[in-house]
């Protein structure tokens, strides 16, 4: 029970870092002042406007969407792989910007999302996915 407890924990508090993050740019500040504020103020001498445009949106909707998903334990897989996209966008732009930064908001989170792919899905039993393939 222990290994059950354990990735329902580790599940959750990544569910949750990523909900809450993609919750506070889609609702809390809006996309398009995440857009104008952070990622275009940031990262306009770098990367062109589409760019940023498209990874302001899908960055923040993957988040949210992706976390959602981690917290339900809804397609867990799907949400995991889309949420290591982010991290690796998220690295790349930090990265390009300033190539000594912080990464103890990526390397916690990285850590967490490596662990749940690597352990088995049949440990996670506590999850929307172990109830769906229960019933079948």
């Amino acid at each position: 029970m222990n290994k059950q407890i354990a990735v329902l924990t580790i599940r959750l508090i990544l569910g949750f870092i990523f909900f809450f993050q993609g919750y506070g740019k889609v609702y809390k500040f809006g996309l398009d002042s995440v857009y104008q504020n952070f990622f275009l103020k940031s990262y306009e001498s770098l990367l062109p406007d589409f760019l940023l445009l498209f990874s302001t949106y899908y960055t923040s909707l993957i988040e949210l969407i992706g976390g959602f998903l981690l917290i339900v334990g809804f397609k867990r897989d799907y949400a995991l792989y889309a949420l290591a996209s982010v991290l690796v966008i998220v690295t790349f732009g930090h990265g390009l910007k300033d190539p000594i930064w912080d990464l103890s908001h990526v390397m916690y989170r990285t850590i967490l999302l490596v662990t749940l792919l690597l352990l088995p899905k049949e440990l996670d039993r506590f999850s929307v996915d172990f109830l769906i393939k229960k019933d079948k």
